[in-house]
């Protein structure tokens, strides 16, 4: 395993599979895990060991609310730590948000937008693909993908002279 998923609560599946999904088809190996910082402390570094024994090199951990579950991580790890503020919080998720990017100093938390867990898995695979060229290639294959189907999509409703 390569990356360790973490979120808050079950209820957060939705959202935090989506990093799995990115991930998945990248062919980078992860795992998922609900673990509360408040609910289950020692769980979470439970968890965390476990990961770290497994050779987990990015941890990606996404909570709502209090949003305090990646920067507990972070405390508990050297290594990356992205961090998914959701929005089952106040205001869609700003509560959140604010949690997640107000690390203090020396314990940093890489943060993705609101509910953005696949933001997050592409990140972690980017990190991944610094020493990893055969991750990097397909990393940039898909960049390759999603601009050819854009460039695909504005050309198909449009004929050449129309402005």
């Amino acid at each position: 395993m390569k990356v360790m998923i973490l979120m808050g609560s079950d209820s957060d599946m939705a959202v935090m599979g989506q990093a799995a999904r990115a991930l998945e088809e990248l062919g980078v190996a992860c795992e998922l895990a609900v673990a509360s910082a408040h609910r289950s402390p020692d769980w979470v570094r439970e968890v965390l060991a476990k990961a770290d024994g497994a050779g987990a090199e990015v941890f990606i951990a996404g909570a709502g609310g209090a949003a305090h579950l990646a920067g507990f991580v972070a405390a508990h790890t050297l290594r990356p730590v992205i961090g998914v503020p959701l929005s089952s919080g106040l205001q869609g998720g700003l509560d959140a948000l604010l949690s997640t990017v107000q690390m203090p100093r020396g314990v940093p938390v890489a943060c993705v937008a609101v509910d953005g867990a696949a933001n997050a898995g592409l990140l972690a695979a980017q990190i991944l693909a610094v020493s990893d060229p055969a991750l990097r290639e397909r990393l940039e294959a898909r960049r390759r993908k999603m601009a050819e189907e854009v460039r695909r999509k504005s050309t198909a409703g449009s004929s050449p002279g129309r402005a």
